[in-house]
């Protein structure tokens, strides 16, 4: 840790001496400049390629390796200082002085297992704009007064990815964390945004449910689990329904059954899991508690055995995402700058999960969404269609807002960062 802030503070970023004021004002003007820099012919083809790199060959969750091999490369055409391996394959570059305050920027870089789902193709979109985003930033560099982290996370899709990289202390000494996700039901060069709670926590389980195989002719003589786990997965749906506070938002589903082999034999143990998610830590452990619960009652009702288990390394539960109120005023400032009041939106309330969550239990942090809607397509074409694929206008839009709210940050906050911060080396 010690040797790479050396190599921060004194090799790469070498810092020109600035006045407080001139420099101040003209760098309170540059993110009004980031969305015509980037939208440069040159500029948004190299990031449209960068994409479309990755979208050829995408990753999945901690197999990330050709993905971050493509990153460091064009870090490194950069001449931007970069950490790796970082809790396995992730990429954390730093762009500035070296020195406090510090500002993290985040997007994920692996994708979905299923190839069907819409989500697949849009993490690369991701990295393109930070890419994008960290030339902006570089080119300033000298301008900066603080560090830029440019996080490119492993793993969000499962495993922990985030937790992981909180785990490694890379992020110890960051004030703020910022991470973005393309929305296709958003117009192109809008964002929608939201202080407060703005995804759910999730948890996962896993249920067998065990009894007495045997031929289906004669079921008095076995101990039927398929039958006991239907009842299950009935109950399991009263507790929303019945238990859950109407006016909270809550969802438990069963998304898997695996039993027998045969059509004519009960089989001696089904499988069921699914997910739970809860807008609220109280909501989300008594959801828990209580899937716990209904599961083995109801399969010793049915004269069954069942055990439960919660979570997995690859299925990771994640808090809830809670923006922070402060955040959220830097970021509506510095969005009515860059796509103007007009294109930004409040975020409805979303049972989807992040585990940007997770920088968020430590770290102030802001996820936000930017709009790619094509308006050649209807949403329910672009949410279903196997075809899917990002629309390459709005990278310049991400990359513009991330550079935008590092430099901000910064701006604001350089008086207001620590003397000295828990890295004895800096």
């Amino acid at each position: 840790m010690a040797f790479y802030f050396f190599i921060i503070n004194f090799l790469v970023f070498m810092p020109l001496p600035i006045s407080s004021s001139s420099h101040n004002d003209s760098l309170g003007l540059i993110p009004v400049k980031f969305l015509d820099l980037i939208q440069e012919n040159e500029l948004f083809d190299w990031m449209v390629g960068i994409r479309r790199k990755i979208h050829q060959n995408p990753k999945l969750s901690f197999k990330e390796i050709e993905t971050s091999e493509l990153i460091r490369a064009e870090l490194e055409k950069m001449s931007i200082f970069y950490k790796y391996p970082v809790a396995k394959t992730g990429v954390v570059g730093f762009i500035g002085t070296g020195s406090p305050p510090f500002v993290a920027i985040r997007v994920n870089m692996d994708e979905l297992e299923s190839v069907e789902w819409e989500h697949k193709s849009r993490h690369d979109a991701h990295v393109a704009m930070l890419l994008g985003a960290a030339k902006l930033l570089q080119k300033h560099r000298h301008e900066l007064k603080g560090t830029v982290l440019l996080v490119f996370q492993q793993a969000e899709e499962g495993g922990g990815g985030a937790k992981k990289i909180l785990d490694t202390g890379i992020l110890d000494n960051v004030g703020a964390i910022f991470g973005i996700h393309v929305s296709p039901s958003l117009p192109i060069g809008s964002v929608a945004c939201k202080s407060g709670p703005i995804l759910a926590a999730v948890g996962f389980f896993e249920a067998k449910i065990s009894g007495k195989g045997g031929h289906a002719a004669i079921p008095q003589y076995t101990i039927d689990p398929i039958l006991a786990a239907s009842n299950v997965i009935v109950s399991l749906q009263h507790l929303v329904s019945r238990e859950a506070n109407p006016l909270e938002s809550e969802v438990v589903t069963v998304s898997k059954f695996q039993g027998g082999s045969a059509l004519n034999v009960i089989p001696d143990s089904v499988t069921i899991g699914g997910s739970f998610r809860a807008f609220s830590k109280e909501s989300f452990l008594q959801l828990k508690h209580r899937i716990e619960e209904v599961i083995t009652t109801q399969a010793s009702v049915n004269r069954c055995n069942a055990t439960v288990l919660f979570d997995s390394e690859k299925e990771a539960f994640n808090p809830v995402t809670v923006n922070d109120q402060n955040l959220h005023k830097h970021f509506l400032k510095v969005a009515t700058q860059v796509v103007g009041e007009r294109n930004i939106h409040e975020m409805p309330l979303l049972l989807g999960s992040e585990d940007f969550s997770w920088y968020q239990e430590v770290i102030p942090g802001y996820l936000f969404f930017v709009g790619m809607k094509d308006e050649k397509k209807s949403v329910d074409e672009l949410a279903q269609s196997h075809n899917f694929t990002v629309n390459e206008d709005v990278l310049p839009y991400g990359a513009a807002l991330h550079a935008s709210l590092a430099v901000t940050y910064l701006l604001e906050n350089q008086h207001n960062s620590p003397k000295q911060s828990s890295h004895d080396e800096l």
